[in-house]
């Protein structure tokens, strides 16, 4: 639980408009919990007639229907993964169950009385949200619109009319968070869809008192209690994608015009003020620039579909941010893993095993057309057919589009240097978005290296948010992330998981990124003043060069300078030369698998692994076999190496919310001063 300092320091980030609108969210709350809002008479005879056109469902793939169905029988035999944790309750699931803790969190609670954020009482409040979103139901609902089979349509009824029954309006956890609502109507219309054709389909939704209730109660708190100040972010996109989608798919209250058009109103202003002008999203999160494009994109749909006019100005900012995530991407059509990132899905109606990032480009490819300088795009999927096809005429946005591949995003500090295989991107925007900069991280300067894809210098990513402050303060705080540490603190302030109460200001100073030769980058910040850190990369070919330099009066006596590796890395340290090491496994992502343990310096994990550092890694055929590269580390530190501590954690690398694994990092501590670093690839 959050104690009287954290109030005050998230009261201090608030102007006077978000104080108020926050006071007349609590009076709201308070009237709630002694009388819930009533809902109006439902029409006696509502139709829905949102369903796909015809022959829409002919444009999927075999392979991507393929994909669908075989994601679609896990959940059928129960089983599904949330975080890292496999659950096999799925046939009948506890709605409240934290399967991770064993904790249940209270279901008949006055929902804002809930103590979310306490996982003592309540558990991992993201294990017990994650499957009330009900994306499960959207890919069960595809399976049937697919194959026909009743099954996949049976169960999705079975778990509606359970959820329902133990969800009542402003009831425990699943009534508190505004986005949990916004993406749980956005399924609600894709199931409906998608079920289309199912003889019981009408007497589930159309002619349920109980779904009824459910649908009138979701969009009148959107409604009444959205996100505004320093919370508008990815959460407001939720709350207005959602409510706008069910008021045109479920257009039948006396409210849904009004509903309609300030949903649509809101999602234009804020979709503006969530993406800089380059297209990126302004909470420099890059899985939050997915989420953002496709709550956005099926928002627009959905309106489009149902004759709701769309505003230029939204189609410009979807496209912006369509041509920004391909000018971003390594050429595995990996985007960076820049900020926080918590798996989250605005739409889900393929298997797991869909690429998201090469869907969403199909996506735009589809609605907006794609650039010359676009990489290919060798995945097909569910998702982008369906979208194409409600959409009543292709979406015409004012932008100019880029004629290059876009190198430095200016607005948003991030420069992306490539030759050849070699990816890096570098940090030098601003700390994060608003005055909390909720999902931002100390990582001024900081970069990511990739190499065909694979992770060598890495960003480790997030873990979790709730319940394990001494984890979350790790992945977001500077010793985490490929840059500079002085004195033993990190560049901007924390004042909780979720608020920074100090951000560092960076300035980029000089890009050159030609479309041939060597590429550079410089940038400085003042995270602190009065010292200034500033580093410059040049990337030459095969041979990146890293240059940091501490500058001005008062210069911090200890300095650490820190580089992450990916799991996929060996690496075996001599003095002040590292020698990497990996290999390519054939038909799989590159990175993800069960990381090699580090050897020299100060720290080797294993015996075996010390004697091969291939052993553990390397399973089925390989393709290229085994990659390498030398790093050259600055002569005036000490480097030591770390890989899996925990008293403080150091050496770790997070795939994906909820999942960590030991990795390697070096460390290299001393007097800040010019600190050279070359890393040469073989």
């Amino acid at each position: 639980m959050m104690g009287p300092g954290w109030y005050l320091r998230r009261l201090s980030r608030m102007g006077p408009a978000e104080v108020v609108g926050r006071a007349r969210h609590a009076v709201v709350q308070r009237q709630w919990r002694s009388a819930l809002p009533v809902p109006p008479d439902w029409p006696s005879h509502p139709r829905f007639t949102a369903a796909l056109p015809s022959g829409a469902l002919d444009k999927v793939s075999g392979e991507a229907a393929k994909r669908l169905l075989a994601t679609a029988d896990e959940l059928m035999a129960g089983r599904a993964e949330y975080f890292g944790v496999e659950r096999v309750d799925f046939e009948a699931p506890d709605w409240f169950l934290d399967p991770k803790t064993g904790r249940r969190a209270p279901s008949d609670v006055y929902a804002f009385d809930v103590p979310y954020r306490s996982e003592d009482t309540v558990g991992d409040i993201k294990q017990i949200w994650e499957p009330s979103r009900h994306q499960h139901l959207t890919v069960l609902a595809a399976a049937y619109a697919v194959t026909g089979s009743s099954a996949y349509a049976s169960r999705v009824a079975e778990h509606l009319r359970s959820w329902w029954a133990a969800n009542p309006p402003l009831q425990g956890p699943h009534w508190v968070s505004g986005i949990e609502l916004g993406i749980r109507l956005l399924s609600w219309v894709w199931t409906r869809r998608l079920l289309d054709g199912w003889p019981g389909v009408a007497e589930l939704f159309e002619e349920n008192p109980d779904f009824q209730l459910q649908l009138w109660h979701h969009q009148n708190w959107l409604a009444t209690l959205r996100s505004h100040g320093s919370s508008a972010n990815n959460h407001v996109i939720a709350e207005d994608a959602g409510l706008l989608a069910a008021a045109c798919a479920f257009g039948w209250f006396p409210e849904s015009a009004g509903w309609r058009a300030e949903a649509m109103r809101s999602l234009d202003v804020q979709l503006g003020r969530n993406t800089f002008a380059s297209g990126l999203n302004a909470e420099l999160a890059s899985e939050y620039h997915g989420l953002v494009l496709e709550l956005g994109l099926a928002a627009a749909v959905e309106a489009d579909a149902a004759g709701t006019p769309v505003p230029a100005s939204t189609w410009d900012v979807l496209l912006r941010m369509t041509d920004a995530l391909a000018s971003i991407v390594d050429n595995r059509l990996r985007p960076p893993r820049q900020g926080d990132a918590d798996d989250g899905f605005g739409l889900i109606v393929d298997g797991s095993e869909t690429d998201r990032w090469a869907s969403l480009l199909a996506s735009g490819e589809a609605l907006f057309g794609r650039l010359d300088w676009w990489p290919a795009i060798p995945a097909d999927d569910v998702r982008t057919p369906l979208l194409a096809s409600l959409v009543s005429r292709t979406p015409r946005a004012s932008g100019v589009r880029p004629a290059r591949r876009p190198a430095h995003l200016r607005d948003a500090g991030m420069t992306i240097l490539r030759s050849g295989p070699v990816w890096v991107r570098c940090d030098g925007g601003p700390h994060g978005f608003l005055s909390i900069a909720a999902h931002a991280h100390a990582d001024a300067l900081s970069l990511e290296v990739r190499h065909d894809g694979v992770d060598v210098l890495a960003d480790p990513g997030t873990f979790c948010y709730h319940g394990e402050p001494q984890w979350r303060s790790y992945f977001r705080s500077t010793l985490g992330h490929n840059t500079l540490e002085l004195a033993g603190r990190d560049q901007s302030v924390s004042g909780g998981p979720f608020l920074w109460t100090r951000h560092a200001v960076t300035k980029v100073l000089a890009v050159h990124t030609p479309a041939d030769g060597p590429s550079r980058w410089s940038a400085a910040h003042d995270g602190y003043a009065p010292a200034v850190h500033r580093r410059t990369a040049e990337l030459d070919g095969d041979v990146l060069k890293i240059v940091d330099e501490v500058l001005g009066e008062g210069l911090p006596e200890a300095a650490r300078l820190v580089f992450h590796f990916g799991p996929s890395v060996t690496v075996m340290l001599d003095g002040t030369t590292a020698r990497l090491r990996w290999t390519v496994v054939s038909g799989s992502p590159v990175d993800g698998e069960p990381g090699p343990a580090a050897v020299g310096g100060e720290r080797a994990a294993g015996s075996a692994a010390a004697a091969d550092p291939l052993v553990g890694r390397v399973s089925g055929s390989l393709t290229g076999g085994v990659r390498t590269a030398v790093m050259e580390l600055p002569s005036e530190l000490s480097w030591t190496v770390h890989r899996g501590d925990t008293e403080p954690p150091l050496g770790w690398y997070s795939a994906g919310f909820g999942r960590k694994e030991p990795a390697t990092t070096l460390v290299g501590s001393g007097s800040p001063g010019l600190l050279t670093t070359l890393l040469r690839f073989s």
